[in-house]
């Protein structure tokens, strides 16, 4: 008995080996390919890093070699002939405007700051950034009112540069003459947790030299 146990056994391990057999030969290409398909998409993400580092490096390399030009016109057309898209080409935009604005070409410089506070597909950070230069560029040229109602938007809670554009307001209110309204302005500003301590400083130095309270601030 004991022999035909131990070969009832065999026969029942060999039928088992040779249906597992059976199963990796029909199967097992799927394993290989979904080990192939992992190891290759690791490689791949790495690559793709390692490419978007590159291009960050050259792109920065270039941004610095184009802020070394003799004048503000040339830093501005070597900023320009940088590629990017997206964000990228928001910053190098943003860069060459300001070399726009130093070398005496305003319009110019707005032409670049609208296209960027103008398209959805920047984020917001650079689009409001965008937007206040632009209007802090023109502002010679605006009457107080256009000026406030252009920083509005601007001025939102939450929105990335609303102490800065209030700041902005307050001025404006000032060149209009409403001091009552630019001092109202300026205590929000002070009472904002989120303001800096530059801009604390700036606006109660203004609050002060137009005959305000801090301590009602």
């Amino acid at each position: 008995m004991a022999n035909e146990d131990s070969f009832i056994n065999e026969v029942s391990e060999e039928v088992r080996r040779e249906k597992l057999f059976r199963y990796i030969r029909r199967y097992g290409w799927i394993a290989v390919l979904a080990v192939l398909i992992l190891v290759g998409g690791a490689a791949f993400n790495e690559w793709r890093k390692a490419q978007a580092r590159a291009e960050a490096e050259a792109r920065g390399d270039a941004v610095l070699t184009a802020l070394e030009a003799a004048s503000p016109e040339a830093r501005a057309s070597a900023l320009s002939g940088i590629d990017g898209e997206g964000d990228a080409a928001a910053v190098l935009a943003m860069l060459a405007a300001g070399q726009a604005v130093e070398g005496g070409s305003p319009g110019a410089a707005l032409d670049r700051l609208r296209a960027i506070a103008e398209n959805p597909e920047i984020d917001p950070v650079y689009r409001d950034l965008a937007a206040l230069k632009a209007i802090l560029i023109e502002a010679p040229d605006l009457d107080p009112e256009t000026q406030i109602a252009r920083l509005e938007p601007l001025t939102v809670p939450g929105a990335p540069y609303s102490l800065l554009a209030l700041e902005a307001t307050a001025l404006a209110h000032v060149a209009a003459g409403d001091t009552e309204a630019a001092l109202s302005v300026l205590t929000d500003l002070m009472s904002d947790s989120a303001a800096s301590q530059g801009l604390r400083r700036r606006a109660s130095q203004l609050i002060v030299a137009l005959g305000g309270s801090l301590e009602a601030g």
